[in-house]
């Protein structure tokens, strides 16, 4: 793991699809740095459990990445 914070546009963005964005896009913008840390629990709860993407979990790091983003500030 390294020790530069991760953010948005570098670390997160990159692990959503636009399959992923379009399938969320009535709900919200997968690729907006604010959308996704106003629902950043409710996200990392449903990569957790599988349910999010649709098609199929995340592997682990993945999901680990995406939490430890938003654990550290969620920063854009």
């Amino acid at each position: 793991m390294s020790d530069t914070p991760l953010t948005f546009e570098r670390d997160i963005k990159p692990l959503f699809r636009d399959t992923d964005r379009a399938a969320m896009s009535k709900a919200f913008d997968l690729w907006s740095a604010a959308d996704v840390a106003a629902r950043g629990d409710a996200i990392a709860a449903r990569l957790r459990d599988g349910s999010m993407p649709c098609d199929g979990p995340w592997p682990a790091e993945r999901v680990a990445t995406f939490t430890r983003w938003l654990d550290a500030g969620a920063s854009p």
